[in-house]
């Protein structure tokens, strides 16, 4: 064959192969784009896999509400449905959740392509509040309790918040995180859920039925005689109400409450009140604690708490009981899911001394993160009695005299109404605490104390026969410098603020203390004594009662006021020995007005000899023996002079 003829035929069959070929590199090509978009798109889904593990892992609070939330639209209590809830079926959470995803993994596909992100795109996670929200609900967990405190701190200064995020937060808060925002100053009431649901009343048993079968269920064994007598008493008076609705004839004798023979029934609002205060010695005893919450006294006391809303007396005697339970932290979760962190609360805020005290109180000995003390029955925490930043560096107590009160005996003094301007402004200013007003505003690292116990002027106001024996100076001191030492007290510098029989009182503890090897330390750190009008030589008042027996019967503690008394005497004596000895720092005010007594009978309860203790100094100021403690405004010479004795007496230490 030629070679002419050769290179004809290979011509002809190239010419029939090309297309073949091309075919064939056309298919390769196409099944490489394949494999490069299949790998593509499975790099994505693996991706967007990842970035939802990553984000659930990051924001991931271990809550049954957060589970829920999975599978519900809203579960928000008490919220109006947020606008745009729900999109076909997918909550704003999960878009929210998704639209991150997504944008992440544009932003990916943008750095391989090399292409610029869509700006509509970029745009998509629209609410960087979100995502901190969950991430400062993780940081509430921490074990770092520096962390957790700084994450509650956030959480209660955010007011930007829809209002389903705040319900969001009252769910998925543990109770520790829970405590602490309602610890927190003028933190929103949204934070914290409503009380659960009580069951309905069965119309068998009334709630003051209820009430005596948990003071029945309570051991009466090896307590206090003032408890078994006051159980009993509520007791009797339940059965006897009881009777009394069913017909029958009762004679309320003894020691019962004063009720004449008849057939109509104690009112029920008086037999509820005889329970709670019963209830309240109760509480005070750490074995019966957890009997009473055992017990459903949790919900009970919530369902009498929310029937008698127009008796502040009973509302008070109720969160005496939970600040006395809260003493217990085994009962603390119990306290929290039976719903009274939010009425606890509710109560901080309120504009009444009394109620918003006894909510501190409570709150402080839930409050295990921050508050190392224990408040015990009758020891108020005025300042701080939120959450602070600001460390204490003294404390300064505040104890009442005869018929006084932690909050009253330390009111403004009562203004008398006249129809002019200054008398107005006066009112609006006007303070039922100047203690917790007045000298935490000028001294905030000062923690301010006030205690409270039962005095009376009269043996027939005793509610507990046992009471006369606890009436004395002596067994009172011991019983205070035990609540005292659960406190703190002593721990830091002090000055005490004392007015009428408050001011024995402090010298009887003064001296009690420095018998004891463990109470050295309050005796080291006792900085200043104040004394309101403090009958440290007796008072006639003992020798006027006697006289008028119609007015005031004499008690233990009036017999021990008598003048020039023995036991008075030698108690100024050994006290003017040590506070030589110790170099206290005394101040001392001398009513120089007398007092009304009765409509009709005006005496000096106290007179300037007896104010006088002998070192320190000594103000005379006219006023009676009730105001000598009430300064009439914040820049009167009475308040002015105290406020000037704190700060001198301890100024090395708050200085620093």
């Amino acid at each position: 064959m030629s070679v002419s003829a050769y290179c004809m035929i290979c011509s002809r069959k190239m010419s029939t192969s090309t297309p073949r070929v091309k075919r064939l590199w056309l298919w390769k090509d196409i099944w490489k784009m394949m494999k490069l978009s299949g790998a593509v798109i499975l790099g994505g889904c693996v991706f967007i896999t990842y970035e939802v593990v990553a984000l659930n892992k990051a924001v991931t609070v271990d809550t049954q509400a957060v589970l829920q939330e999975k599978l519900k639209s809203y579960i928000y209590l008490n919220a109006a449905p947020f606008k745009e809830q729900e999109t076909f079926g997918i909550t704003y959470k999960v878009r929210k959740e998704l639209h991150r995803a997504a944008r992440r993994l544009l932003e990916t596909s943008t750095k391989i392509l090399q292409r610029p992100l869509d700006e509509q795109l970029s745009k998509l996670d629209v609410d960087p509040h979100e995502c901190s929200l969950w991430l400062l609900l993780k940081r509430t967990r921490s074990a770092d309790r520096d962390e957790r405190l700084q994450a509650v701190q956030q959480l209660a200064e955010n007011s930007h918040w829809h209002d389903y995020q705040y319900r969001t937060v009252a769910q998925a808060s543990d109770h520790r995180t829970a405590i602490g925002l309602a610890r927190t100053k003028d933190v929103d009431l949204r934070f914290f859920l409503p009380p659960p649901l009580l069951p309905a009343v069965d119309d068998s048993y009334s709630i003051e039925d209820k009430l005596r079968q948990l003071l029945a269920s309570l051991p009466q064994s090896e307590v206090d005689q003032c408890v078994q007598y006051l159980t009993s008493l509520a007791l009797r008076e339940s059965s006897q109400s009881l009777a009394a609705q069913r017909g029958g004839l009762w004679c309320f004798g003894g020691n019962g409450l004063p009720y004449a023979q008849s057939l109509t029934s104690v009112p029920s609002e008086k037999v509820e009140s005889c329970c709670v205060e019963a209830l309240v010695q109760h509480s005070k005893v750490p074995s019966h604690c957890e009997k009473i919450v055992a017990n459903g006294g949790l919900q009970l006391l919530q369902r009498v708490y929310q029937f008698r809303r127009n008796s502040q007396k009973i509302q008070r005697n109720i969160v005496r009981i939970i600040g006395n339970l809260a003493l217990c932290t085994n009962v603390h979760s119990d306290i929290v899911q039976s719903g009274w962190i939010s009425v606890l609360a509710e109560l901080m805020k309120s504009s009444h001394i009394m109620q918003s005290s006894h909510a501190a109180r409570a709150l402080a000995n839930l409050d295990r993160d921050v508050v190392q003390e224990k408040y015990k029955d009758g020891v108020y925490i005025l300042h701080p009695q939120c959450r602070t930043g600001q460390a204490m560096k003294a404390d300064v107590l505040f104890i009442h005299g005869l018929l006084g009160a932690a909050f009253k005996t330390w009111r403004q003094q009562d203004y008398v109404p006249v129809r002019d301007v200054a008398a107005e402004s006066l009112k609006d200013d006007y303070t039922e605490c100047w203690p917790k007003t007045w000298l935490a505003a000028d001294c905030p690292n000062l923690r301010v104390l006030s205690v409270e116990y039962d005095s009376h002027l009269s043996d027939w106001r005793a509610t507990c026969p046992a009471e006369k024996e606890r009436k004395s100076l002596a067994y009172r001191s011991l019983e205070l410098l035990r609540k005292l030492k659960a406190a703190g007290v002593g721990d830091r510098p002090i000055v005490w603020v004392a007015h009428s029989m408050g001011g024995l009182l402090v010298k009887q503890m003064l001296l009690d203390a420095l018998k004891d090897p463990d109470m050295q330390s309050l005796i080291k750190n006792t900085q200043g004594i104040m004394f309101y009008s403090v009958p440290h030589h007796g008072t006639s008042i003992a020798e006027y009662s006697v006289t008028v027996k119609y007015l005031l019967f004499p008690s233990v503690e009036v017999k021990e006021l008598s003048k020039d008394s023995p036991a008075l005497n030698e108690l100024n004596e050994r006290f003017l020995c040590m506070a030589k000895e110790r170099k206290f720092k005394i101040l001392s005010f001398a009513e120089t007005l007398p007092t009304s007594i009765g409509p009709m009978v005006k005496m000096h309860v106290v007179p300037v000899q007896s104010a006088d203790l002998g070192i320190g100094d000594l103000i005379q100021v006219d006023v009676d023996h009730l105001n000598i403690c009430k300064p009439q405004k914040k820049d009167s010479f009475l308040y002015k002079r105290s406020l000037q004795f704190i700060r001198d007496a301890l100024e090395s230490h708050i200085n620093n």
